[in-house]
């Protein structure tokens, strides 16, 4: 071996030094350095030994610091040691090591020689291989910046809809004793409050009456009122002073049913589907049971106080559910102002929807509804069913038993509703 001339010939043969350590190390003995006489070449030697470190990517490390999992050759073939090891001795680290001695450190490392680092890559692969990590940056080809340790995900992933997202959602306070929402597509119920307990309807049973009506009647058949029809009411029950012999058509009918609640028409309408309320209240059960109502009685077509006339929230949803399917009642139902003809009695009068969130002018106006319907008697308090629709989604809610706060637990259901929709319908 001739005596070394210059600086970069020392340093090629520290560094077939540390080759030939390091073969020693993994059983190659008969290792032999050639070293190179020109420094030109020298340098070309060291940018051929940066490629092959590149494409050779890592090897994983048992724990004697011996590669495993990989053809490691073992006949002095390859031109360097296991990448991503930390030695604290330069002299004797692989390629890739952290040394302390930047004169020997990898190509790649901030030396404080720079002859013998490799040009620098604008190809976003890093010079340890893609995959190798010592906890810094691991850009792989085609990305660039900070990437996590192998085996780890790259982001934290969002709470899934229907699992840890569900859980964490805060349900609104509703301050009415039976509340329920649900899907309108499908009714999945997607919040619920005694939801099957019995409750008094007052006056939302219209809406059954008028799902009914339509299911069986024309929209020109002609209603003759009967003197049962519009006496057998309670003091104070709402009216349109119809009296026996006013004539009215369905259609006209339903206006007054569900824009003023008027109880005679209600009475004037099951007389005419079924010719009497007792038997026009038993076709209301049977209907209702077909609809997959189990907690509800009905024996009138008004809801004016019975002890024996009960329902829930629940049921009172899938009614108003099937009734959203009748393009008639959705139409008639969500009408502001009707003028409504002269009867006996009474001249020709403007009638005025009496869901308030249904009227652009006031403040309790929620857009997009396309159906609902108060109630209140002194035993029932407070009921109110509301369906609205936005962006393709369709929810129900049912109110029963408040005390003056039906609009705000309405508002507060459909608002929890839409806000939720994906997370609610994903339990």
């Amino acid at each position: 071996m001739k005596s070394p001339k210059n600086y970069k010939q020392l340093l090629g043969i520290g560094m077939c030094f540390c080759l030939t350590f390091h073969g020693v190390a993994y059983g190659q003995m008969n290792f032999q350095p050639t070293i190179q006489e020109n420094s030109g070449r020298w340098a070309a030697s060291s940018n051929v030994l940066y490629q092959e470190t590149r494409l050779a990517g890592p090897e994983e490390l048992n724990s004697n610091g011996s590669p495993s999992g990989q053809d490691w050759p073992g006949n002095g073939s390859s031109t360097f040691g296991p990448s991503g090891a930390n030695n604290t001795n330069p002299t004797t680290g692989p390629s890739g090591a952290d040394n302390t001695n930047p004169s020997f450190g990898p190509p790649g490392s901030d030396s404080a020689n720079p002859s013998l680092n490799p040009p620098a890559s604008d190809n976003g692969v890093s010079s340890d291989g893609p995959g190798a990590s010592d906890g810094g940056s691991m850009a792989g080809p085609g990305q660039t910046g900070v990437q996590p340790p192998f085996g780890q995900p790259d982001s934290l992933q969002p709470a899934g809809d229907g699992q840890n997202g569900a859980a964490a959602l805060a349900e609104p306070e509703i301050q009415a004793e039976g509340a329920v929402l649900i899907d309108g597509a499908t009714g999945k119920v997607l919040y619920g409050k005694n939801a099957d307990q019995q409750f008094f309807p007052a006056s939302i049973t219209k809406i059954m009456t008028a799902l009914l009506v339509l299911e069986r009647c024309n929209l020109g058949d002609v209603v003759t009122f009967s003197s049962s029809a519009t006496t057998n009411l309670e003091s104070g029950a709402v009216s349109l002073n119809i009296t026996a012999g006013d004539q009215l058509t369905v259609e006209q009918c339903l206006y007054g049913l569900l824009l003023k609640s008027a109880n005679e028409i209600g009475n004037g309408l099951a007389e005419h589907v079924s010719g009497s309320v007792e038997a026009f209240a038993q076709l209301m059960n049977a209907r209702a049971r077909e609809l997959g109502c189990t907690n509800t009685n009905f024996v009138n077509p008004h809801g004016l106080n019975n002890a024996d006339h009960k329902t829930t929230p629940h049921d009172m949803a899938l009614i108003m559910r099937a009734a959203l399917g009748k393009a008639d009642f959705c139409r008639i139902d969500t009408t502001c102002t009707y003028e409504f003809p002269a009867i006996q009695k009474e001249g020709t009068r403007t009638l005025t929807m009496g869901h308030k969130m249904m009227q652009p002018s006031d403040s309790r106006y929620y857009e997009g509804i396309i159906g609902g319907k108060t109630g209140y008697t002194s035993l029932a308090g407070n009921t109110l069913v509301t369906a609205v629709e936005r962006n393709g989604v369709r929810l129900i809610v049912v109110v029963m038993k408040a005390n003056q706060t039906h609009y705000t637990d309405t508002k507060a259901l459909l608002d929890y509703g839409f806000a939720n929709y994906g997370v609610l319908m994903g339990r």
